[in-house]
């Protein structure tokens, strides 16, 4: 129930808070609940993603995507997820999630997520991920022209593309598609 809490927050505090350009960085608070932890009494790996996706509805409503989004029917999906746990967070800690899109290709956004305390990183998450219609994913410059927005891509870091090698490898391995 307590990401229920944490949804409803995240969207009504993103109504009242600046509005962001494509390229800034949304910060979120958060506080480490009993329902966030593990038998090892720390935040339980799963909870990173599901907060993590708080993280990225705060960025899609505070750069006004979310509004265009909801308008044509388009709903974000994740296409793939990684993590790098580096420390733990206990029960109570507050820490800070700060999400931002990193680049992007003709179908897929890149987004970096750190979870930090007291500006020390704790895990960083980077999430492929894009939006779909009813039939079709939306290529990431149709998305930018109903925002009415201009900007080429930064250029993708050795390590996203590591990622995305490394990707493709595990689909041909297992017979799935990437």
């Amino acid at each position: 129930m307590n990401l229920y809490f944490r949804f409803c927050f995240v969207v009504v505090a993103a109504l009242f808070r600046r509005r962001l350009k494509t390229l800034d960085e949304s910060v979120i608070d958060f506080r480490v609940w009993l329902t966030d932890l593990d038998v090892n009494l720390h935040m339980n790996n799963g909870r990173y993603l599901a907060i993590m996706d708080l993280g990225r509805i705060d960025l899609m409503l505070r750069t006004g995507l979310g509004r265009v989004a909801l308008r044509r029917k388009w709903s974000p999906m994740v296409g793939s997820a990684t993590i790098r746990f580096r420390r733990p967070l206990d029960p109570f800690q507050r820490f800070q999630l700060c999400s931002r899109i990193l680049c992007w290709d003709d179908k897929w956004f890149f987004i970096e997520q750190r979870f930090e305390r007291g500006g020390e990183l704790i895990a960083l998450g980077l999430i492929k991920g894009l939006l779909r219609g009813r039939e079709r994913n939306i290529p990431t410059g149709e998305i930018f022209g109903a925002l009415n927005i201009r900007i080429p891509s930064p250029e993708i870091p050795a390590y996203v593309r590591d990622w995305q090698t490394s990707e493709a490898r595990m689909a041909n391995s297992s017979g799935g598609s990437a």
